[in-house]
């Protein structure tokens, strides 16, 4: 038990964000809430940090190799704001205008409510993703994020 509880104490570090990528994430966390009108980011929970609009859209930020922001909704249709808000916060994470995000996205949502299954998207060097239930609590789950080269 000493020894499972020791080895445990030990990998927790490895868990954590290096203090380099926690800063980055930290500093990406500000700009998506300066650009959807937060006021500001919640906490950071391991490497991922939440982030309510000022639409009230949550979108989350995890941080990992690359940042993935994602928006879940539990609306049978999201609203504009929500695909608003998730594009205004990709453009940061991706470094791709909100015009060239938005239409990927739509058409991502799009074909996961046509074929009732997870829609994946590439698009030069990041993806769009989103999923769709229609008879969950969790209606669409929409994802975007940088593909990773490593």
């Amino acid at each position: 038990m000493r020894r499972s509880l020791l080895s445990a104490l030990l990998a927790l570090p490895l868990l954590a964000p290096s203090p380099g990528r926690a800063d980055t994430c930290d500093a990406l966390a500000q700009t998506i809430a300066q650009a959807t009108g937060a006021k500001k980011p919640g906490r950071r929970t391991g490497p991922s940090i939440d982030v309510r609009t000022a639409s009230g859209v949550t979108l989350n930020l995890t941080c990992r190799a690359q940042p993935i922001v994602q928006a879940a909704s539990g609306d049978p249709s999201p609203s504009a704001a929500y695909f608003r808000d998730l594009t205004l916060a990709s453009e940061s994470v991706i470094g791709e205008p909100a015009a060239a995000i938005g239409p990927i996205l739509t058409r991502a949502y799009e074909t996961a409510l046509r074929e009732g299954r997870k829609s994946f998207i590439q698009q030069n060097g990041w993806s769009a993703s989103c999923y769709t239930d229609s008879a969950g609590a969790l209606r669409t789950l929409c994802s975007v994020g940088r593909i990773p080269t490593d």
